[in-house]
């Protein structure tokens, strides 16, 4: 008896347990966590201020997840017995769990089988907030660890979908051709013999992605091509910038930066299943993370050719990266060196002055002295001025800045966050000044993106800032891009854009040698298709946007769509999800010796 309540206790303590830190780690990063992070759960401690609050103010929900443990520890002796149950009745039991998950398991076999689908989410795809809803709690826990004990990575019925509007007949081998005999086109791609590759691999599994990216159509050269060819790059991963940070009054330098160069309309960032770092991954890559590890440190020992250090690398330019937070948080003291940086954070390099957050414009201050006067240069930036929480009593940076926002109309929170973003436009105040005194601003490339919309901010704060109700499968996910160096000619882009197009697209404008086949976004200059993907694999395309949880189209004004354009735009979003895993487990671009980037 002694045993069973003890067991009884236990089992309703640990299940609480894991629902409750579930629940504010949902809280905290809108997401749940999974086995891998789990394993790196003690970088989250540094957060424990905020994890504190948060526990705090949901401590009635908490207290409820654990009631049923109190209760029966208090008074279950009085209501249930605890004596061992007789073989009978323990069989039965045992049949009847048993014969439940079967009569699940068969539901789930024969209902509707496409994307985000409770079948999809239990063997083809992985998408925890989803699965959750759809599949529970304990069923998505116990499938991420079943995953990550048998390498498992998403899967695709169909594996080389046809891209509507291309003949598949010119991509086999997509060389120089004459459009109309007279204007050459020239392909965005490497010397790269599929043929080949395909003939003398042994392994099937990297043979099926040689076939499919000997398939893929390739972008052309364009107008843009070269455009800032020699230039040094500053690239930026800006932590929860938004468009709400960008205000003339308020944030000048953004304003400038923004209106002053390419101006992207109608730009996503769509959030990942490992927030800022998957952030980081899609930016600097070009591919989409997989889902349940930390694909950025995954990639630590991979062939990574495309990425902006390593390219540039190559070519003689001094590449240097800097996070103004702990070196090793997400584990970037692997992933960053890799992408072709010498790299510097707090704890490996760089000292900044002990606050929470870190001070962007301290960052700049201490670390533009370092390559400014070594031309060509190529910086990374990850900031972390802009970080959650947004209070002033919690938040160095917002405090600091608190006077600049306390007359606006918006609540502490949205003026907070306002307030952090003020940092990061003194940070590149700082930066053009000194881009400006060295002689070079107008031989200098700035890119800027962010790692993900806001999230730390609750939605009626985003609603505050936006002025309407933020519709939150697509606008949610609306943010900026800036492109910027002085002098240039301000041009709008106002096709659908995304973070994932950034690397051929930042390839392009530098005249660079890459392969577009190989990368899972497009040069935005270029004549290919547009294409946004989220992490729910709904999409946007320039026809209109597809709701993949409710399967719902919304073709743009004048514009009409059949079920087999959705059908091939739906296999391409799969594709593009289940080779970007392939790449990243098979370490693919290693497999062909021209992209190799090991030193």
């Amino acid at each position: 008896m002694k045993i069973n309540f003890a067991l009884s206790v236990f089992l309703l303590s640990t299940t609480a347990l894991l629902y409750s830190s579930q629940f504010i780690y949902f809280k905290f990063f809108k997401t749940f966590y999974t086995l891998f992070s789990v394993g790196n759960m003690t970088q989250i401690t540094e957060f424990w201020k905020d994890i504190a609050w948060l526990t705090a103010n949901n401590l009635l929900w908490i207290i409820l997840l654990f009631l049923p443990a109190i209760l029966i520890f208090f008074i279950g002796k009085r209501i249930f017995s605890f004596e061992k149950l007789p073989l009978q009745s323990l069989y039965t039991t045992i049949a009847y769990c048993f014969l439940f998950n079967i009569a699940s398991i068969y539901i789930i076999d024969h209902t509707d089988q496409s994307n985000n689908t409770a079948y999809d989410l239990y063997y083809k795809s992985t998408a925890p907030v989803l699965s959750v809803q759809k599949l529970g709690l304990l069923t998505t826990m116990r499938l991420d660890l079943q995953r990550q004990f048998t390498d498992w990575s998403p899967s695709i019925t169909e594996a080389a979908p046809m891209y509507p509007d291309v003949d598949s007949s010119k991509t086999q081998k997509p060389q120089e051709n004459d459009t109309n005999g007279e204007t050459k086109v020239e392909a965005q791609i490497l010397p790269i013999n599929f043929d080949s590759l395909i003939a003398q691999e042994k392994n099937d599994k990297v043979k099926e992605l040689h076939q499919y990216f000997s398939t893929v159509p390739p972008t052309n050269k364009n107008a843009f091509t070269g455009k800032f060819k020699d230039y040094n790059l500053i690239f930026i991963t800006a932590e929860a910038f938004s468009p709400y940070a960008i205000d003339k009054e308020l944030t000048p330098t953004l304003y400038q930066m923004t209106h002053n160069g390419y101006q992207f309309t109608n730009f996503y960032n769509p959030i990942w299943g490992v927030s800022t770092s998957d952030g980081e991954y899609v930016a600097t890559t070009g591919l989409i993370p997989k889902g349940g590890v930390w694909s950025f440190y995954r990639s630590a020992n991979n062939s990574l050719p495309f990425v902006m250090g390593n390219q540039l690398r190559k070519l003689g330019y001094k590449t240097v990266a800097y996070h103004d937070h702990t070196f090793d948080y997400y584990r970037r003291d692997v992933s960053h060196p890799n992408m072709g940086y010498t790299y510097k954070a707090v704890g490996n390099g760089l000292e900044l002055k002990d606050t929470w957050p870190e001070s962007d414009v301290e960052m700049m201050k201490i670390t533009i002295p370092e390559y400014i006067n070594e031309q060509p240069f190529h910086a990374y930036y990850m900031t972390v001025s802009g970080h959650m929480q947004y209070s002033f009593s919690g938040n160095y940076i917002a405090h600091k800045n608190k006077k600049s926002v306390e007359n606006l109309p918006y609540s502490d929170q949205a003026k907070a966050y306002l307030a952090t973003q003020i940092e990061l436009d003194r940070a590149l105040k700082f930066l053009l000044e000194s881009l400006e005194k060295a002689g070079i601003a107008d031989r200098t490339l700035i890119a800027i993106s962010p790692d993900h919309y806001p999230y730390g901010l609750e939605k009626k704060a985003i609603d505050e800032l936006a002025g309407h109700a933020v519709e939150d499968n697509f606008e949610l996910y609306k943010s900026s891009f800036i492109l910027y160096s002085k002098n240039m000619e301000p041009t709008t882009v106002s096709a659908p854009t995304s973070s994932l197009d950034i690397i051929p697209t930042l390839s392009n404008l530098l005249g660079l040698s890459y392969d577009s086949r190989l990368l899972m976004g497009r040069d935005v200059f270029s004549d290919a298709k547009p294409l946004v993907i989220f992490q729910n694999k709904s999409f946007i395309t320039d026809k209109g946007k597809y709701n993949a949880v409710t399967h719902q189209f919304f073709p743009n004004k004048g514009v009409t769509v059949d079920k087999q354009y959705i059908g091939q735009m739906a296999a391409i979003v799969n594709s593009k999800f289940y080779y970007s895993a392939k790449i990243l487990d098979l370490n693919y671009y290693a497999k062909i010796p021209l992209l190799s980037t090991k030193r």
